[in-house]
């Protein structure tokens, strides 16, 4: 139930983020969403770091090992999404706000795994 809410909490606020920069910020960018995406990362991996850390794995420790192993499962997330994203709205032709919303399905469940068996992972002595 943690995950759930920290996570709902954590991609409303970067889904949010993406759509505030993609409709007003970059709207007449050339690929202004991926710019979008980039910031929304940004500031979606810092939220979420404290969140989950916190309320949903609850560990202590080795915060800097955490983060850079939290970093790496935000990176294969983006790095799908940011191949994901401009083929559903240059090919398919989706509107980046929605093809946000299908893809945010699939890395937000790589996520949860992502961290449960590795970036938040201690060992039986730990």
């Amino acid at each position: 139930m943690r995950f759930l809410a920290v996570g709902a909490t954590n991609t409303l606020v970067g889904y949010l983020i993406f759509s505030a920069f993609t409709l007003w910020v970059f709207a007449d960018v050339h690929l202004g969403y991926l710019l979008s995406l980039a910031l929304s990362y940004v500031v979606g991996i810092s939220l979420a770091f404290v969140l989950y850390r916190r309320f949903v794995f609850v560990v202590h420790g080795h915060l800097l090992r955490d983060f850079a192993r939290f970093v790496s499962v935000y990176l294969v997330a983006i790095g799908i999404n940011a191949v994901a994203l401009p083929l559903l709205v240059e090919v398919v032709r989706v509107p980046p706000l929605l093809a946000q919303l299908i893809i945010l399905v699939g890395t937000t469940l790589l996520s949860f795994f992502g961290h449960k068996k590795f970036s938040f992972r201690r060992s039986g002595t730990e």
